[in-house]
């Protein structure tokens, strides 16, 4: 995909503060610390659009952005083991899942995992519960180029088998490399081409 634009355009906690144009949404969801904002920002060919940060937790919002002025990628708060206050941390999930459950416009969610981890329950559950609300999702396995070809190739097995999904359907991506990047946009225009 060729990006002529990407711009910030609100934060949100609550589907009243949801933009309100019925442009299709494509969201990232993942543990924090995976690289889902380095994700985004290499997806769309900016340094800075995303903030990045080593500080686990750190988008405790829903972030939209309009990418060619024709549809959005939606970073989603990041979950699991955040230094986070825990008042902050139980209001996560129900504003990540009331986003999937009422926005009329989601496509699809890129499900983000560190190819240096075995998924948690968090990331089986959500994975479960995307299934059944029939919403699509792209696996996508982040900092590949952190491993050696043997291991990427073991780990990409471990993983598939603990997602019970075939090792095909998971996309390895690299922010350093590039690696990805192009499977990545074609799964997304695949998930958008159904809007």
């Amino acid at each position: 995909m060729i990006i002529k634009s990407a711009l910030f355009v609100k934060s949100a906690v609550k589907p009243g503060q949801f933009p309100a144009d019925m442009r299709p949404d494509i969201a990232f969801a993942g543990r924090s610390n995976v690289g889902k904002s380095s994700l985004i920002n290499t997806l769309v060919n900016r340094k800075h659009l995303v903030k990045t940060s080593s500080t686990p937790g750190r988008t405790q919002q829903i972030n939209f952005f309009v990418i060619n002025d024709a549809f959005f990628l939606v970073d989603l708060p990041g979950y699991g083991y955040a230094r986070v206050p825990e008042a902050v941390r139980i209001t996560w999930k129900p504003m990540v899942e009331r986003y999937i459950s009422t926005r009329k416009n989601l496509r699809g969610v890129v499900l983000v995992l560190d190819i240096r981890r075995i998924p948690g329950p968090e990331e089986r559950e959500l994975a479960k519960w995307l299934d059944q609300s029939g919403v699509g999702k792209i696996f996508v396995l982040t900092k590949a180029d952190k491993l050696g070809v043997g291991e990427k190739k073991q780990r990409l097995e471990e993983i598939a088998a603990v997602l019970h999904v075939h090792p095909s359907e998971l996309t390895l991506f690299s922010s350093k490399t590039k690696e990805g990047k192009e499977a990545l946009w074609a799964a997304i225009e695949k998930l958008l081409m159904h809007s």
